[in-house]
């Protein structure tokens, strides 16, 4: 087991970060840790890269728990915060150098690194005079010098224009190859393009935990979503009288987002309503959900 988490608690105050937070990882896995702000991301990946203490339960990342091993926790784990911390009047190999040092690392590995990391073009900079994104390649390069099984990045494409978000994906996904990641991110194209599994966390617990095809097909098995457009208004009322029908949304004009308890097809139903109502209907589209609509359903305010 890459990562293993047994009921993690953390309480800032009255407040509750985490509340029995448990899940396991293994080895090769490229896992997305999805939730809105505060919900706890941040907290768990301090936590599991040995910068805070849990209050209670137990993190073990390589076989090292993160409370009594701490050395051999770091020593396993490449860690890219949320932001990035950098030394920017330092040149890129020099400060890719200080962090060999720190981990003892042979000074060789500065230039693997730094061609895993696609840097070489920009490797003769001073920090302060690279893009966002390379920053970010030097982040991971930095997270990568120790050659770590376990690769933790926190929003590793916060800020990133579309041409440097698809550049950090790709790397990512090829460094996933040899490692295990866990990474956090709002971007749900990113999940999708990189991620084979999915845990959504809401007010400190885990509200889901699966692989992502499995996670995105099941709740389009408990649930249809019809979008259609009459003619005329509508009267909500005459909605509510629809069978299976759980909730529904005027989206714009006489356009209607309409979700339905069931796996049925049920426009053939829809397009009887309007006929009995004196409509017509001018469009009636099946959607399926996403990614994204999973999560906005799994993380609704309470």
């Amino acid at each position: 087991m890459s990562i293993e988490v047994k009921d993690i608690t953390k309480s800032y105050g009255k407040q509750k970060a985490l509340d029995a937070v448990s899940f396991s990882i293994q080895p090769g896995e490229i896992v997305g840790f999805l939730g809105p702000n505060g919900a706890g991301k941040s907290t768990l990946m301090k936590i599991l890269t040995t910068y805070i203490d849990a209050d209670g339960g137990q993190a073990i990342v390589n076989g090292s728990d993160v409370s009594t091993d701490q050395k051999a926790v770091q020593r396993s784990v490449g860690y890219l915060p949320e932001h990035n911390p950098l030394y920017l009047d330092l040149y890129v190999r020099e400060y890719l150098s200080f962090n060999a040092d720190v981990y003892k690392v042979n000074k060789s590995r500065i230039e693997e690194v730094i061609q895993l990391t696609g840097l070489t073009p920009e490797a003769h900079k001073k920090i302060s005079a690279l893009s966002k994104g390379y920053r970010q390649r030097v982040g991971l390069a930095a997270a990568l010098l120790h050659d770590p099984e376990v690769l933790i990045l926190d929003e590793p494409t916060t800020g990133l224009d579309p041409n440097q978000l698809v550049e950090i994906r790709d790397l990512i996904r090829n460094i996933g190859k040899n490692k295990t990641v866990f990474l956090s991110t709002h971007i749900m194209q990113e999940v999708e393009a990189i991620c084979g599994r999915v845990i959504i966390i809401n007010h400190g617990k885990i509200v889901a935990d699966n692989k992502l095809g499995t996670l995105v097909d099941d709740n389009n098995k408990e649930e249809q979503i019809i979008e259609v457009e009459f003619d005329a208004p509508v009267n909500a009322e005459l909605l509510e009288g629809i069978p299976s029908i759980i909730s529904y949304t005027n989206t714009q004009g006489n356009v209607w987002e309409l979700i339905f308890a069931t796996e049925h097809d049920m426009r053939p139903l829809l397009f009887d309503f309007a006929t009995e109502n004196g409509l017509k209907t001018l469009q009636l589209t099946l959607k399926s959900k996403n990614l994204e609509t999973v999560f906005r359903e799994m993380t609704k305010k309470k």
